[in-house]
């Protein structure tokens, strides 16, 4: 027995995920869903799955579940927190201008900014406050580690400055970091490099490797270089997809902005 899946692919500067509506359609193996649709010659293609969901809690109005290409399951992704956005404001899911999503690292607010015919331009993210404490995520090692800054935006990020970012092999030295025995569950890894109009940043995200943009780490670089001098409170992060807007605030939040993009729909056949 078969069945068809209605899915919708979005991308965030570049972020691509697979999306669907579980309040429709039910996934019973998502990290297994997520591993054969994400995969760019044999499946739909993208950096993971993200199921939109009623929230258990009623404080959020929706859900977020998301998995990596690899089949591993995210805490967050602020690409995917503007995306879950734009389609449940345009989809007339909700009529809420504001938004408040429940994902593994706590309930994010989500605030639209529309065009003068009421489409869904930008979305500004409440990223929450950074951690710069490891919680035990950080060990001492004797294996050569690279200085950086450890920040974690509800996921762990180690952001390296360079001047060049060009002069590092992100493939090998991502995936050699990405599981380093500093990070006994893994990080994502920013190579960043500081410029007149912003920050340059290559990303190498845990469970998908190299990705357009990285919302998580945009805000963990802007927070390392404000933290470490090299940059203000407010930065341009320029990724490969994209440049993403970051404000750290007197709050101590930190605010993500930036725009989110319907790709292509469709519907896929899965056996029952």
């Amino acid at each position: 027995m078969s069945r068809k899946i209605h899915f919708t692919k979005m991308h965030g500067a570049g972020n691509d995920y697979i999306y669907v509506d579980t309040l429709l359609y039910d996934i019973a193996d998502p990290s297994a869903v997520s591993r054969a649709w994400s995969h760019r010659h044999t499946g739909i293609g993208s950096d993971g799955l993200v199921l939109i969901g009623q929230s258990p809690d009623p404080d959020a109005d929706f859900s977020m579940r998301i998995f990596n290409a690899d089949g591993s399951e995210a805490m967050m992704c602020g690409n995917a927190c503007r995306c879950i956005g734009k389609y449940l404001y345009e989809r007339h899911l909700t009529t809420k201008k504001q938004i408040r999503l429940l994902t593994l690292s706590g309930i994010k607010v989500l605030d639209l900014h529309l065009t003068p015919t009421g489409e869904v331009e930008t979305v500004t993210v409440d990223m929450g406050e950074p951690v710069f404490e490891n919680d035990g995520q950080f060990s001492a090692t004797e294996e050569t580690l690279p200085e950086g800054t450890f920040v974690s935006m509800g996921n762990p990020h180690y952001v390296i400055f360079v001047d060049d970012g060009d002069a590092w092999d992100v493939v090998a030295e991502g995936s050699r970091l990405e599981r380093h025995s500093a990070f006994p569950e893994r990080c994502n890894i920013e190579f960043a490099v500081m410029h007149p109009d912003g920050i340059r940043v290559h990303v190498w995200e845990r469970g998908s490797g190299i990705t357009q943009a990285c919302g998580t780490g945009a805000c963990a670089t802007a927070v390392a270089a404000a933290r470490s001098g090299r940059g203000g409170r407010s930065s341009h992060i320029i990724m490969d997809g994209g440049t993403l807007d970051i404000e750290w605030r007197d709050d101590n939040h930190v605010y993500l902005t930036g725009p989110a993009t319907f790709v292509f729909e469709g519907d896929i056949e899965v056996k029952s």
